[in-house]
């Protein structure tokens, strides 16, 4: 571990490659125990470096963005976390072609896009992960998809070759790419827009985030959406219709405001979060016959 502690430092610098790094700082469910190693590079190739590194010394990692969609068990996450988050934000406009790194906010992207006066982007400015874990899960809201934007995804593929692929390559549809089962990490891509009206694209903008502020918790940390939508159903009613609104476990209650989300009280454990999904699912399933499947990612160990 010494070994492989002092080659990560000296391809990323002292500052980027922390050790016994706390997840909740790195997660908007705030909790998660301890990463053995955290890192992040501020470049591809430092990225590349640094998988192979860990490759080389047999050390599993797990690639992550900004923690928006994950939960991170209490008992940390043994071997190193890659994030690709702040250090890799960068927007390149040309007409009305976005190129985007995979560390980039969806707001931020959304916010040069209205700005630049080109539509499509408005449904994604309120959804809180990055350009990578959208495209990672297809991530979408209010009608629109990152599929439905996409021009090509810029991947490093297992053998750290960086390749182009297009949407259509990734098997896209509703929260499910096949990013992840073909051992992708998204380094970046480009998405098309549409020449508009800029008031008439921040005023939408503005309306969606008025719905999201009087339908969504978001005074509370959560991973948004707890639960994928099933077919024929919605989530959040479903789980409404069993009874569940304001049930807690520990420091983790289902919203008031939106049976959909489970949110961090302020002293909720991963444990917490948990077993609270996991009662609102038995419950959903023995009173309707519907199976609720997690949209958020578990990391790590319980």
């Amino acid at each position: 571990m010494e070994d492989s502690k002092k080659e990560l430092q000296e391809i990323l610098g002292i500052e980027c490659c922390l050790f016994q790094e706390s997840m909740a700082k790195h997660t908007t469910f705030q909790t998660g125990g301890y990463a053995d190693l955290f890192l992040m590079p501020k470049t591809v190739s430092q990225l590349k470096q640094s998988i192979a590194c860990l490759q080389k010394y047999h050390m599993p990692y797990e690639i992550v963005g900004n923690g928006s969609n994950l939960l991170v068990g209490d008992g940390g996450i043994r071997g190193a976390v890659v994030q690709l988050y702040r250090n890799m934000q960068e927007i390149i406009i040309s007409d009305d072609i976005l190129t985007i790194q995979c560390g980039t906010l969806l707001s931020m992207v959304a916010a040069k896009a209205a700005e630049a006066g080109l539509a499509g982007m408005e449904f994604a400015s309120g959804i809180p992960g990055t350009f990578g874990g959208a495209v990672v899960m297809n991530a979408g809201a209010y009608g629109g998809e990152m599929k439905d934007i996409l021009v090509s995804v810029d991947v490093l593929t297992k053998d750290l070759e960086v390749i182009t692929v297009s949407p259509q390559d990734l098997d896209m549809g509703y929260r499910h790419s096949n990013v992840l089962e073909n051992g992708y990490i998204v380094l970046g891509g480009k998405i098309k827009l549409q020449k508009g009206d800029k008031r008439i694209i921040l005023d939408k903008m503005t309306e969606l985030a008025k719905q999201r502020r009087e339908k969504q918790p978001l005074q509370y940390p959560s991973a948004g959406s707890t639960f994928k939508r099933p077919e024929g159903y919605f989530a959040g009613k479903l789980i409404s219709d069993a009874g569940l609104k304001g049930k807690q476990i520990g420091g983790a209650a289902v919203s008031e405001k939106h049976a959909g989300f489970i949110v961090n009280m302020g002293n909720a454990t991963t444990k917490d979060i948990l077993d609270l999904m996991a009662f609102c699912q038995k419950e959903v399933l023995a009173q309707f016959g519907v199976a609720l499947e997690p949209e958020v990612k578990f990391l790590g160990e319980k």
